[in-house]
């Protein structure tokens, strides 16, 4: 038993479904634990490092921040928290030219729905069935999922939710008090399910019609994971505002909104001590430009397909459907997935689930093609 173990149970707040492995090295694709166990890491932090583990360019911006000023205040302006807002609104869709920066993703909804309500001065939040926007009390709320929720009730008032992939259900639910439209472009967490062009097209219809804010959660999708710089960009279709975070500094915590210039908040409305602090700016510009040097979306497209095209020529009888869009694959089985998350584990690939009965996958998209074989290669053997 490792000693590891024995201490984050005696002193931790356990509030995470263990597993018995202790990782504590990774380099690129490849994660290693306490015992020297080499592992193919399908779970990247939950989607967390895109650009691979240990990124030097990253370590190096720390590095290098961390000896010129870590913590800088958002009451004072700042070199690197400046370079980052301009980078930012270089690779945002059209439009989104202001931003926001915190600690993390459920910051981010939190901030965005704070936004949506003091811009239009409406309360209520539409988000879709099978969402998940965080933990968070705000961020709880705009989620579907019924075990996550029900223990924290009364949760913040107003919210709603409608049938993902329905234009129809989502314009009846959208009226005079909707302050905002909360849709992920592809769910994560409810299973790995793109929403269909017509859906996010329909979206921006209805909130335009309304005076309703639309807000794209790509917290998981963003920077380069479904084969573009953002999810939303497969259709062609801008929000007023995105919430993102995880790949965005390379594993180092820090979320944003972006905006449009509807979006306009008073000073000293909102705030947060850590956010912008320069030393996750130095790590996100590293990290972004280390995804575009290295063409990262059209990696994780290319490699997404070679998966794809290798597994379903294998496709075990007991796999229901696979949905793919770049490197954010999810597998449906007709039974439960937890004991084949273990096997895959046990056999040296780790992954998530998605829901009882998906097995999804979010490896760094630095991951090599002999990487992405293997991994279909132990999954095919494990589920046949």
């Amino acid at each position: 038993m490792s000693i590891y173990r024995d201490t984050e149970r005696r002193y931790g707040l356990e509030v995470y479904p263990k597993r018995d492995i202790t990782i504590v090295k990774g380099r690129g694709a490849e994660v290693w634990d306490d015992e020297g166990r080499r592992y193919i890491d399908c779970v990247a932090g939950i989607g967390v490092a895109s650009v691979g583990h240990a990124n030097p360019a990253v370590a190096d911006a720390l590095a290098g921040q961390a000896r010129t000023l870590v913590t800088c205040p958002g009451i004072f302006y700042n070199d690197v928290r400046a370079r980052l807002l301009a980078k930012l609104a270089a690779v945002a869709p059209p439009g989104l030219q202001r931003g926001f920066l915190c600690n993390s993703g459920a910051e981010a909804v939190e901030a965005a729905i704070k936004f949506a309500r003091l811009t239009t001065g409406r309360t209520g939040i539409v988000s879709a069935m099978r969402g998940f926007h965080g933990r968070t009390m705000g961020a709880l709320s705009a989620t579907y999922k019924k075990e996550y929720r029900e223990l924290f009730k009364p949760l913040v008032p107003g919210f709603s939710f409608v049938p993902f992939n329905n234009p129809a259900r989502l314009r009846e639910a959208v009226g005079d008090d909707t302050a905002a439209v909360m849709i992920e472009p592809v769910q994560g967490e409810g299973g790995i399910r793109p929403a269909s062009a017509e859906y996010l097209r329909a979206a921006r219809e209805i909130c335009d019609e309304t005076g309703a804010i639309l807000v794209f959660d790509e917290i998981q999708t963003g920077f380069c994971r479904t084969g573009r710089m953002f999810a939303c960009e497969h259709h062609g279709v801008t929000p007023d505002m995105l919430c993102l975070a995880k790949a965005i500094a390379g594993g180092v915590p820090l979320g944003a909104v972006l905006a449009d210039p509807r979006i306009q908040l008073p000073p000293g409305k909102h705030g947060t001590t850590f956010g912008g602090n320069p030393l996750a700016c130095a790590a996100a510009l590293a990290a972004i430009r280390f995804m575009e040097d290295e063409r990262l979306a059209e990696r994780a497209e290319l490699l997404g397909a070679r998966f794809r095209e290798r597994f379903e020529r294998r496709m075990p009888a007991r796999v229901r459907a696979l949905r793919q869009i770049g490197l954010m694959i999810g597998v449906e089985l007709k039974e439960r997935c937890r004991p084949y998350i273990e096997a895959l584990a046990a056999k040296g690939i780790l992954t998530l689930p998605a829901g009882t009965t998906v097995i999804r996958l979010l490896p760094p998209l630095v991951i090599s093609e002999a990487q992405i074989d293997e991994v279909v290669d132990v999954l095919a053997e494990v589920l046949e």
